[in-house]
């Protein structure tokens, strides 16, 4: 399933010429291995970076100490800095940030096991993901295909 919506939205990037990297928390480059399980998809997919601590988000994507710090890593806001800033850093014409609570631990009543931003350049979705870490992981690596193949084809 993952593989043939790859290949579709590698096709896509090829057919306008564009280049994407990804920005990855919880999926830990799942999605980035989506994308590069293509055949050809090194003409249009330029970086993928997993930055799990806070450190990493601030040191590889450019996310703020206080974003942070008033949002936290799981948020709307955070999603955002990420794909600007691996879209910046890598020279990209989109970038896809991703960034949420896969569980079974580390979930709150806020912020409950399941909730996943993602970002595709400045377009952001809250996700609720139900089922176990490998589902949750899996069900948001296919909303952010499903997202970037939307984007593409709405902006170009």
């Amino acid at each position: 399933m993952l593989l043939k919506d790859a290949n579709k939205i590698v096709e896509l990037l090829k057919k306008y010429n564009l280049t994407v990297s990804t920005a990855e928390s919880c999926t830990g480059g799942l999605l980035s291995g989506a994308i590069t399980a293509v055949s050809g998809s090194s003409e249009v997919f330029n970086a993928g970076i997993v930055t799990y601590s806070n450190e990493a988000k601030m040191k590889y994507l450019g996310v703020k100490e206080e974003t942070l710090s008033n949002y936290g890593a799981v948020s709307r806001q955070t999603a955002l800095e990420m794909s600007m800033g691996v879209k910046k850093a890598n020279c990209s014409d989109i970038g896809v940030g991703i960034t949420g609570i896969a569980g079974p631990t580390g979930g709150t009543a806020e912020k409950p096991v399941g909730l996943v931003f993602i970002s595709v350049n400045d377009v952001v979705t809250e996700n609720h993901f139900d089922g176990d870490r490998d589902n949750v992981r899996k069900s948001a690596v296919v909303k952010a295909l499903n997202m970037l193949y939307d984007f593409v084809e709405n902006n170009h």
